[in-house]
């Protein structure tokens, strides 16, 4: 007779099944645009929407069968409720991951159509969605940050850094600057023509746009943004001995990984405003979109507001992709970096409010949502979740990270308002610095 399974053996069984069956599930390929449409709307002046409708992307197949995944991940659903019980712990976050692929499957089947809006809020919420445990909404998050980063100071201090590494060279510079953090061979950077911005992360692998070129600022953001957190979680999911599906995630990780990843971009000081200003522009682009605007009428908004043509259109590119151009449908998913952003931070402040540091560093284990991290953490204690390889040093020593957040959490309890109304008059009177620059330069990485 054989000996039956150990619980640690199931939930690595399962956890192997769900990676194999979402392998093929990816969304932004399915939706992408190629880089002819730009080139295009452009020719035509900028005054014609793309050329993407409901038989575009009917003409761009998907490479597996969506009823045949859909039956895949009803029966594995089962399979975990079967093997680990309907109250156990890992499987709810098994289940609802899976759950998470049904409807990214429907959001695919509805490409170019109407109900892809419905969808995405789904998987991403909307802008007008409000803040976890507030009264605020995204959008009026955004309107706030708008402001700020849009000030003549902070667009003085985002032109002082030149563009002008090509691509090639800055995929060497990349993979130089990695080492320091990965394991030698782990990590790779390469050239890629397809994809929107000017680079994106994806598995073990870090993409620079071929056409694009990057400032050292850039190469620091990329190196923390794209490296220690997108990359860095996949390969510590993949080191996972038991939960082998915190190697990859369904959209609801997506909040935390973007979240963390602007995070760390701002802890590391590597960030800068024309950048951060891109998450506030997404959501701004995002509320047109959802409000009925088409293509044109986002990209104009931000060409008026004083972006380049082509940031513009990559905004109202990443917006309308899988949507509808003439209005009426959207992509939400760049939502999740201001949600994030706030939700990470709230999450770390109240880890340390309420004592319990030590489970910081579960936000790099793997794929993850914040509710997991409570979970994940008393099974990391049992030795079934491995502690993250890739750790970034100031979470890996914790004692500067509870110092800033708990100074945060303490000045939380002033009227800022009058703290800053009192300095505001303090500074009526400073002459204005100037930088020399060149134009504005274009800021559109993932």
């Amino acid at each position: 007779m054989m000996p039956m399974p150990s619980y640690a053996e199931k939930v690595k069984q399962l956890s192997d099944q769900l990676v194999q069956i979402q392998r093929p599930i990816q969304i932004l390929d399915a939706i992408k645009w190629p880089k002819t449409i730009e080139s295009r709307f452009f020719e035509q002046g900028a005054k014609v929407l793309p050329e993407i409708d409901d038989d575009y992307y009917q003409q761009q197949p998907l490479s597996f069968s969506v009823s045949d995944k859909q039956q895949q991940l009803i029966h594995w659903i089962s399979s975990v409720k079967r093997s680990l019980g309907l109250h156990d712990p890992l499987g709810k976050i098994l289940r609802e991951t899976a759950e998470q692929y049904l409807i990214v499957l429907d959001l695919l089947k509805n490409r170019g159509q109407p109900k892809f809006l419905t969808y995405s809020r789904q998987l991403y919420g909307s802008a007008r969605d409000h803040l976890y445990g507030d009264q605020k909404t995204l959008f009026e998050l955004a309107e706030r940050l708008c402001r700020i980063f849009s000030l003549p100071s902070a667009q003085r201090l985002s032109q002082t850094h030149e563009r002008n590494i090509d691509a090639s060279t800055a995929v060497e510079l990349l993979k130089h600057r990695l080492t320091h953090y990965f394991t030698q061979g782990e990590v790779n950077v390469i050239l890629s023509d397809g994809i929107v911005s000017d680079a994106s992360a994806g598995g073990d692998s870090i993409k620079l746009n071929s056409h694009s070129y990057f400032s050292h600022r850039d190469l620091q953001v990329l190196e923390v943004h794209e490296g220690w957190v997108h990359v860095g979680t996949t390969l510590n999911g993949r080191k996972q001995p038991y939960a082998t599906w915190l190697s990859v995630g369904s959209p609801r990780i997506t909040a935390v990984q973007e979240g963390l990843a602007v995070l760390i971009e701002t802890l590391t000081f590597s960030s800068f405003p024309g950048r951060a200003r891109r998450i506030s522009d997404r959501v701004m682009a995002i509320d047109m979109a959802e409000r009925g605007a088409d293509f044109l009428e986002v990209y104009r908004h931000f060409v008026e507001r004083g972006l380049s043509e082509g940031d513009s259109y990559k905004i109202a590119q990443r917006v309308f992709r899988g949507g509808q151009v003439a209005g009426g449908s959207c992509f939400t998913k760049d939502l999740s970096y201001a949600k994030g952003l706030v939700e990470t931070v709230n999450f770390i402040r109240s880890a340390i409010t309420a004592g319990v540091p030590e489970i910081l560093p579960m936000l790099f284990v793997g794929k993850v949502a914040l509710e997991d991290l409570p979970i994940l953490y008393e099974y990391s204690l049992e030795g079934l979740i491995q502690m993250p390889t890739y750790l970034p040093a100031l979470f890996r020593d914790l004692n500067g990270l509870y110092t800033w957040f708990g100074f945060s959490s303490g000045i939380n309890l002033i009227d800022l308002d009058k703290i800053q109304n009192y300095f505001q008059k303090l500074f009526e009177h400073l002459p204005i610095s100037h930088f020399s620059r060149s134009k504005p330069e274009d800021t559109e990485l993932e």
